[in-house]
């Protein structure tokens, strides 16, 4: 269990972490017909490495942090990875002779039973295909810097497939379609190394890989990447936006990467990052938590107060976003609704905004640092 300091700069630095987990998810238009929404997941994908290797290492299948650790022997570190296990939503309909039951096995269906569709429309609501994202974590809690100094620490992870089936019912509650949700099976490991490149201070190297076997539905890596069908099928094996936050107790600091100490600054440089960027985390100038992101940051980000929650994309700005929405047509706000439960909520909550929150949106005056 985390100390209560870094347990509080964990809560403060919740949303950013969040926002980095979610970055790209669905952008504006929020629809699943749109161009953009169609090929997703652009920041933090490690593939398999079975896949990255036969496509000629174009594709990451690990990612590599490294940053500098004051401290000594009873200094302990707490390493969270996370990442995102898509889900792929498909919305079927009978194929021609298909017995999808009657009475209490009505809606039970095989995988020949069906095709998939874009959208369905059925008791007035549009459902459609889609890939849904589940959160996953491997933690490695109170690991010592000096045992790491003698052996590697290693943890193994593996969360498997599902599949689950829903039926979609008419007004006569007739099965006319289904939602099937279909989940591979991810594995691989975290490992966590340190060297003592100073007096009380250390290299900390942690790397993430996807180890997930392929089965023979892939076969020319190539092949697989040249097709929107192809990447699907590879994404659904891999760690996407992947990311570490780690956290140091017991006497120990994190060094800026950004702005290193004199004394650090070699030590520093010499420092390999791959497929991720470690800053510093929480209240300005506390050094106990650092998150390395998919995505470039400084140290202490920040999620403007004034932002009245999530809309994905980080590099736009929350008014114009806001505005964009309300533009909506009736028939685009429906297809955003029925995209899934998080661009439903975005759509609400962006609908119902009060007046004052909308003016908070429109500029905000702060100090110089």
């Amino acid at each position: 269990m985390m100390p209560e300091g870094v347990e509080h700069n964990l809560g403060l630095v919740e949303k950013i972490v969040n926002a980095v987990l979610y970055e790209g998810y669905i952008l504006y238009p929020y629809r699943s017909s749109s161009v953009k929404n169609r090929q997703r997941w652009n920041f933090g994908v490690l593939s398999p490495r079975e896949f990255s290797v036969a496509n000629g290492g174009t594709d990451a299948w690990s990612m590599q942090t490294e940053c500098l650790v004051r401290g000594d022997g009873r200094t302990a570190l707490d390493v969270k990875v996370r990442f995102l296990h898509l889900l792929a939503r498909e919305v079927g309909v009978p194929v021609a002779d298909a017995n999808w039951g009657s009475g209490e096995n009505e809606g039970s269906v095989s995988e020949c039973d069906y095709q998939t569709v874009e959208s369905l429309e059925v008791g007035g609501e549009r459902f459609q295909s889609w890939q849904e994202a589940v959160e996953r974590e491997v933690s490695l809690t109170s690991v010592r810097l000096c045992d790491l100094v003698a052996q590697p620490g290693r943890q193994a992870f593996a969360f498997t497939s599902n599949r689950e089936t829903e039926p979609l019912r008419d007004a006569e509650n007739h099965v006319v379609g289904l939602i099937v949700r279909k989940q591979q099976s991810v594995e691989g490991e975290v490992e966590i190394i340190a060297e003592e490149v100073g007096s009380d201070l250390f290299k900390l190297t942690v790397r993430v890989l996807n180890l997930t076997p392929l089965d023979d539905g892939i076969h020319d890596a190539q092949s697989a990447m040249l097709n929107r069908e192809g990447r699907n099928e590879v994404l659904l094996r891999s760690l996407v936006s992947a990311h570490t936050v780690i956290g140091v107790r017991d006497g120990g600091e994190f060094v800026s990467l950004l702005d290193p100490p004199e004394d650090c600054r070699e030590h520093a440089a010499a420092c390999t990052n791959v497929g991720t960027w470690p800053v510093l985390v929480g209240e300005e100038g506390e050094r106990d938590l650092m998150l390395s992101s998919p995505i470039i940051l400084y140290d202490y980000p920040q999620i403007a107060p004034e932002s009245a929650g999530d809309l994905f994309d980080g590099t736009e700005i929350d008014e114009i976003l806001t505005l964009r929405i309300l533009t909506l047509t009736d028939e685009e706000k429906r297809e955003m609704r029925g995209v899934d439960e998080r661009a439903r909520r975005l759509l609400e909550r962006t609908e119902t905004l009060p007046p004052e929150q909308m003016m908070k949106l429109h500029g905000a005056m702060r100090g110089k640092r």
